[in-house]
């Protein structure tokens, strides 16, 4: 057994220097030559001893430092002290020398007894009689374990204290406790390592073990480990390999849509044009034969004068009936040319259009070839519309023109050449057409030079505007927006649109919100004019690009180009790249930004055409609405949550989560006690952020309520019974559902779902939540009001009178649900308690308050506080809880006159307890009045509470007055305080004077001058008085008085009040040592020292502790004969001055930690852990033996 503590403790040596746990180790290096185990002091010894450690000098000057200040009595005491040890040393030499010498004739004839000597499978026995054998086959390299974690330290740290607390070296693990400063001793988190004796289990198992199993073990985990990090690794690169590969896969598909649309494109145009080509080679042909036809009928007419005077001649001598049939002839082929003059026009006007169109589409698809893009600008297509409606009116032309040319030769035939004059004419009119038909053609040149010259303009736009734009006042760029979005609309070159769309977004630095609406406005313009895939590919790129800039304003402009941009993009890219921006913006860092996503996102849903991404929006929508920007929530909650509901149509799904996350909240944060079975171990300590989730997500309750009740109402099973215009729901109908058997979710979902679940958060929220639980009651009262009355009577009232252990009528539920609503009931004492303290709240200010139900709120107060108290048995209701569930209906002002009027029948009761109730309840209802209602109510209540004659009851009363010393500063409540206060004080009642010190303490930091005086006046006359009862009671008015005047020493007191009042009540309180606290003693004599100047020696140095309001047990430990205490005495004189008059705010209160580890170093080195224990363990008899 002894073989084993001396293992124990070298594990434990090795552990503490490794961790470098130097002043654990350097206590336990003396606790262990106390115990006169010097053998296993060997290494500490060794350790402390270094040089390179401990330098001499510094060792001997401190050693100098230490006997100059010791007293002849303390080193006679440790000249005995070491003659002690030294002949207690000297007898366990010589023990020790036998137990050498027996072991080596042990180990002598065990090493003849195993014949292999490779043989390393020791037993347990073994193991303790040859020990250093035994780490020597089992020993094998340190730094194959690698680094200490942190789990395997702090089981170590909890196994190390658990060996030295057992093992009795208690000033070892004091010191181990505060070097180990980032863990809690105490609490061993719940690990497999967990066991009795972990240590000495520890120490087995290892000796149980080979070197090999050891090694192979450790590399085993180290195997395992790694492999874990590895398929980590591969999980995590095979997640986004995945997402990449959908992300690919969503592009190609794009692409591939986009390639295939393009390329049908392409042929259609490629087919358009060699129609054109064909339909144009055609209109030339028909045009040459009409020229040649129009010279033949000019060659004609030519020879028809040289041949006039024949005609004549002919015409004199024929028949008079000839005469007019010739000129019908001439009438009509003057016709036909006028005909033929219209025609040929015509047709050379769409001919030289066409044919420049199709220049210009050469030309644009040509440069796009160029170019190597698949894109072609908008103009090209509206070419080709204007192609195809010029292509069918030439060839509708074409063919009239055909169907009447083929009647010319017959009308040239019959030409007469008689009239001179009409061919004359016909000959002028002739020229006249030719112009006309050139000055066309000239026309179709003159538009298509125009056409070129509109590209080279572009192009010229292009190169200019990003030289332009730096130069132009920021409040006047948006001018060049028209220029702008013509450059990138028409340019043909994608490069360059995609720099003039960077420069658009570009603009200006840092746009406000009339900048970023002409930005925007301009944006989408461009983007119904460029279509869906100019869109895609231009403008959302420089989105894009835009998501992480450094100026919010711009990432602004992001989130709002999302929800307006969408529209004019393919539906696959709204909820897959745009659904994508908009959610890494409502994770920035600004608020606007968030909540400007949250409005764009609301905008962007109504575009989606499924709802495949509908989770992935409910949880964008839940993280929204728990954001820490009000602002940001606000939006959520008036546009996006209607959005969400109406684009997913999953309400009863988003109401689960909802009650989700509201519980979750809270279970997340850590319980306030972790003692179980007590109440504090069901209520959470929420911190700010939950606070703030569980409150944000109760208002999204409250705005999903208008839903829950609709349809409730679209769902009725009895479609005759309600209509669809009814707001609430009728005793009848109620009646009628719970005498059917028929479901109906919709309606069941408020008390089967909800009110539990918020009856289940509301016993997780501590005392001090009242804002939650606020915002609960007014959800309850909001149910009540738009499902109405009769619902509030038949199904609110009693889920949670059934809660908080009341009897509830259950007619109106159906019999399914019984066992539900039954199971609300507390069912142990814990439980009623809880539901007394957390749910009796929600019920008296969610259902009893609700306007119809104002007498029955009533009734139902009075017969808790009154006719339960005034019963011979009253009912195990606990009182506390009670008043504070009252307390919380008087936050709202309007139940103050119901409380009071059942107060005053409470005060003027016969009933002792109810008394006490009532002086509590008004103690608690006091933050929640004002000055008219504390004058006019409560003094009046407390002054009759005040006279009774039962000391309890005046002792509760006491209470309630200090409460409103505390709240009110006016000037007549001040003095009724004063003046009661008084008479109390004159009773002479030990019990009343102690309660009206400490009431009035409270109210010191808030309240009157005046009153601080009149407080310090009669602790002064109170100390003043000498006092001869039990010692019992002396202190406990000396710790009465002294926590009083440390409390009106933190304040502004007047010069005269502290010479006549404060120096001589302290004077007269130092005056009664046996009655006073160490730690209120050292506080005084500070007060004393800081007002009057006077030093008060050695006792003044422990300041600190009493400055901060330590307990006596705490300062016993840093006091003057604790440990911690007397290192103070070490140092000069000068350090103690220094450091006694420090305050809590000053600066050098931070450096208080370094100093005091500097101390303890030179303590160590100074080797006085002896005198330190041996007068600590004095001080610590003493204190026992006087209490």
């Amino acid at each position: 057994m002894e073989v084993e503590r001396a293992s124990l403790c070298n594990c434990v040596v090795n552990f503490l220097l490794e961790e470098n746990y130097i002043l654990t180790a350097f206590e336990l290096l003396h606790e262990l030559l106390d115990d006169g185990r010097h053998d296993q002091a060997i290494r500490l010894q060794q350790y402390f001893s270094d040089p390179s450690r401990f330098p001499p000098n510094q060792i001997s000057r401190l050693n100098s430092l230490s006997l100059s200040a010791a007293d002849p009595q303390s080193l006679l005491h440790l000249k005995n002290q070491a003659q002690h040890k030294s002949a207690i040393t000297d007898y366990e030499l010589r023990l020790a020398n036998e137990d050498i010498a027996k072991l080596k004739s042990q180990l002598h004839s065990l090493t003849h007894l195993h014949a292999s000597p490779s043989n390393a499978d020791l037993s347990l026995s073994d193991s303790q009689t040859r020990p250093h054998k035994l780490t020597l086959n089992t020993s094998f390299s340190a730094s194959a374990l690698g680094p200490l974690k942190d789990t395997e330290r702090r089981d170590l740290n909890s196994a190390v204290k658990e060996y030295l607390l057992n093992a009795g070296y208690k000033l070892t693990a004091i010191t181990f406790y505060e070097e180990v400063a980032d863990q809690n001793l105490d609490n061993w988190q719940n690990t497999r390592a967990i066991i009795p004796q972990a240590l000495r289990h520890y120490y087995y198992q290892y000796l149980s073990s080979t070197s090999e199993v050891a090694e192979e073990k450790i590399a085993h985990v180290g195997g395992n480990e790694t492999l874990l990090k590895a398929n980590e690794r591969v999980n995590q690169e095979k997640e986004s390999s995945l997402k990449d590969k959908d992300l690919a896969d969503g592009q190609i598909g794009a692409l591939t849509k986009s390639l295939e649309a393009l390329q049908k494109d392409l042929k259609d145009k490629e087919n358009l044009v060699q129609v054109l080509k064909q339909s144009l080679e055609n209109q030339r042909k028909e045009l040459n034969d009409n020229r040649v036809e129009i010279s033949m009928l000019k060659m004609g007419i030519e020879r028809s004068g040289s041949g006039m005077n024949l005609v004549v001649s002919d015409v004199d001598n024929s028949q008079p009936e000839s005469l007019d049939k010739y000129k019908e002839e001439i009438k009509k082929l003057q016709m036909e040319v006028e005909w033929l003059k219209e025609k040929n026009i015509g047709v050379r006007e769409p001919g030289n259009f066409i044919r420049s169109e199709n220049e210009t589409e050469d030309k644009v698809i040509e440069i796009h070839e160029d170019q190597g893009s698949i894109s072609y600008p908008v103009d090209a297509a509206l070419d080709v519309i204007r192609n195809e409606d010029a292509q069918s009116t030439t060839f509708k032309t074409l063919e009239e023109y055909a169907d009447k040319h083929e009647d010319v030769p017959l009308a040239k035939a019959n030409i007469s050449f008689e009239n001179s004059e009409d061919v004359s004419e016909q000959n002028v009119g002739k020229q006249e057409g030719d112009s006309r038909l050139n000055a066309k053609s000239d026309s179709g040149n003159d538009e298509a030079r125009s056409k070129k010259m509109g590209l080279g303009t572009i192009q010229i736009l292009a190169d200019a505007l990003p030289k332009i734009v730096p130069y132009v006042l920021i409040n006047h760029r948006e001018e060049l927006l028209p220029l702008m979005m013509c450059a990138i609309e028409h340019h043909p070159d994608s490069r360059t649109r995609d720099s003039l769309t960077h420069t658009l977004f570009n603009l200006i630095k840092r746009p406000d919100e009339i900048q970023r609406r002409i930005i925007m406005d301009a944006c989408v313009s461009l983007a119904k004019n460029v279509g869906e895939m100019r869109t895609e590919t231009e403008l959302l790129p420089q989105c894009w690009e835009q998501i992480n800039h450094m100026y919010e304003e711009r990432r602004l402009l992001v989130a709002q180009s999302c929800g307006e941009l969408a529209e004019f993009v393919r539906p696959e890219i709204r909820d897959s790249l745009i659904l994508s921006i908009v959610q890494q913006l409502i994770e920035d860092s600004a608020t606007i930004v968030r909540e400007a996503a949250s409005h764009n996102l609301a905008l962007l849903l109504p575009l989606f055409q499924n709802t495949e991404k509908y989770f992935k929006v409910e949880e964008l929508m839940f993280q929204l609405i728990c954001n820490p920007s009000g602002v940001v929530v606000e939006t959520t909650l008036k546009e996006l949550v209607p959005a969400v509901i109406k684009w997913g149509n999953k309400l009863d799904h988003v109401l689960n989560v909802l009650l989700s996350h509201i519980l979750s909240s809270a279970q997340h944060c850590p319980p306030l006690s972790v003692i179980e079975g007590c109440m504090e171990s069901h209520l959470h300590s929420l911190g700010e952020r939950e606070r703030w989730n569980i409150d944000v997500l109760l208002r999204m309750l409250v705005e999903l309520l208008p839903l829950v009740h609709q349809k409730a109402i679209e769902t009725c099973p009895f479609s005759s019974t309600v209509e669809s215009t009814q707001v609430v729901f009728s005793t009848t109908l109620l009646e009628l559902y719970a005498r059917s058997h028929v479901e109906w979710e919709a309606f069941d979902w408020m008390h089967v779902e909800c009110f539990p679940k918020l009856i289940q958060l509301a016993c997780l929220l501590p005392w001090k939540e009242d804002n939650l639980r606020s915002r609960i009651s007014k959800f309850l009262l909001s149910v009540s009001e738009r499902f109405g009355d009769s619902y509030m009577t038949c199904f609110m009232l009693p889920v949670f009178l059934t809660a908080v252990g009341d009897d509830a009528d259950l007619i109106f539920f159906p019999s399914s649900i019984h066992s539900k609503i039954k199971g609300l009931r507390p069912r142990s004492v814990v439980s009623e308690k809880l539901s007394t303290s957390c749910v009796l709240p929600l019920l008296l200010a969610g259902v009893l308050s609700a306007p119809g139900k104002r007498k029955q709120l009533e009734e139902y107060t009075r017969k808790l506080l009154v006719e339960d108290n005034s019963k011979e048995n009253p009912p195990t209701k606990h009182s506390l809880e009670i008043i504070n569930a009252v307390r919380f209906i008087c936050i709202y002002e309007e139940n103050h006159g119901m409380v009071f009027n059942i107060l005053w029948e409470m005060v003027v009761s016969s009933n002792v307890n109810m008394k006490i109730s009532a002086a509590k309840l008004l103690k608690a209802i006091v933050p929640y009045i004002d000055a008219k209602v504390a004058s006019t109510h409560a003094l009046p209540a407390l002054v009759t509470l005040g006279s009774d004659q039962n000391l309890n009851v005046k002792c509760a009363s006491i209470d309630a007055f200090g409460a409103v010393a505390q709240r009110f500063k006016n000037e007549m409540i001040v003095d009724k305080i004063r003046v009661q206060m008084g008479a109390f004080l004159e009773d002479g009642s030990h019990e009343a004077t102690i309660a009206v010190i400490r009431a009035l303490v409270v109210a010191i930091p808030n309240t009157t001058e005046q009153l601080r005086d009149y407080l310090l006046s009669k602790i002064s006359q109170l100390t003043a008085v000498p006092i001869t009862s039990d010692l019992m009671q002396r202190r406990e008015r000396a710790n009465a008085f002294c926590e009083a005047i440390r409390a009106l020493d933190a304040t502004d007191l007047h010069a005269n009040s502290v010479r006549d009042f404060l120096l001589p009540a302290t004077q007269n309180l130092l005056k009664d040592l046996d009655a006073l606290d160490p730690a209120h003693k050292e506080a005084l004599e500070i007060i004393m020292k800081e007002r009057s100047g006077k030093s008060f020696g050695s006792g003044a140095s422990k300041s600190m502790g009493s400055q901060f309001g330590l307990a006596s047990s705490v300062t016993n430990l840093f006091g003057e004969g604790g440990l911690l205490g007397k290192r103070e005495t070490t140092e000069s004189q000068s350090q103690s001055q220094s450091e006694k008059v420090v305050s809590p705010n000053s600066k050098a209160a931070t450096s208080q930690p370094q100093a005091e580890d500097t101390r303890l170093r030179r303590i160590m080195m100074g080797h006085f852990g002896d005198i330190l224990r041996t007068k600590g363990k004095t001080q610590d008899e003493t204190h026992n033996q006087n209490h």
